[in-house]
């Protein structure tokens, strides 16, 4: 059954132009025919199409369900956005493939990228979210510096990742080793030029663990998309 995307389907009963558009002109279905809609807060409907209008596709609920994702901790993934776009679209895209709650962009001192227009990493997200069959969309943040993101208060286990060799390598911790299954977490993601020594410092003096993702020096995108993955197969261990 095709899945849709529509934060408010349950009061308009209709589906966005764009959506409606996929569903009449692309897929070509028509009254009758049945489709699932999500509106990214975790309710499913199983619904009918009553008008099949390539702009306006009206809907009927059938039904209604929660479902729930499938990790049961909060994952928070704060990440420098790349010089070219492609590599940070392909990131959100598979972290939220996997599962995760919250993508903040990173602005920091060695950012190749200082502005993130979030439109076009949201409709990546959405894509992603229905294509791996989730209700919920992950909350997308606009650019947030490195010493906002620093004071934000947050209950779960904090980390910074970082590979330079010019940052203080002894006191980095395997972050597989480290990290406590089931409990929330963020993970902290720097730029290509990797975070600064005062950055680290700062984070280490905020509470953050240094760790590092392995022997292999990764790209950002590859680190942050390790991470995720990390998360979930120790998560999976334990279940």
């Amino acid at each position: 059954m095709h899945r849709f995307y529509c934060p408010d389907i349950a009061s308009t009963l209709t589906l966005p132009e764009e959506e409606s558009r996929h569903c009449v002109r692309v897929l070509r279905l028509k009254e009758g025919d049945r489709i699932e809609v999500v509106d990214g807060r975790g309710t499913c409907y199983e619904m009918s199409i009553a008008i099949a209008h390539p702009k306006r596709c009206a809907v009927q609920i059938i039904t209604a369900f929660e479902q729930k994702p499938h990790w049961k901790n909060h994952i928070t993934l704060a990440v420098a956005p790349t010089k070219h776009l492609d590599r940070m679209e392909w990131m959100a895209e598979k972290c939220v493939e996997m599962g995760v709650d919250r993508i903040i962009p990173l602005h920091c001192h060695n950012s190749e990228r200082t502005t993130l227009k979030t439109e076009r990493l949201l409709k990546i997200m959405v894509a992603a979210m229905k294509q791996s069959l989730k209700a919920h969309l992950p909350q997308l943040d606009e650019m947030t510096s490195f010493r906002q993101l620093l004071a934000e208060p947050f209950s779960g286990q904090r980390f910074i990742a970082y590979c330079d060799a010019e940052l203080p390598r002894e006191q980095r911790k395997h972050f597989a080793k480290e990290y406590q299954p089931a409990k929330d977490v963020m993970v902290l993601i720097g730029p290509e030029g990797d975070f600064s020594p005062e950055e680290v410092q700062a984070a280490l003096s905020a509470g953050f663990v240094p760790v590092t993702l392995g022997e292999s020096r990764l790209r950002t995108e590859t680190a942050a998309v390790k991470a995720i993955a990390a998360i979930h197969t120790l998560n999976e261990l334990i279940s």
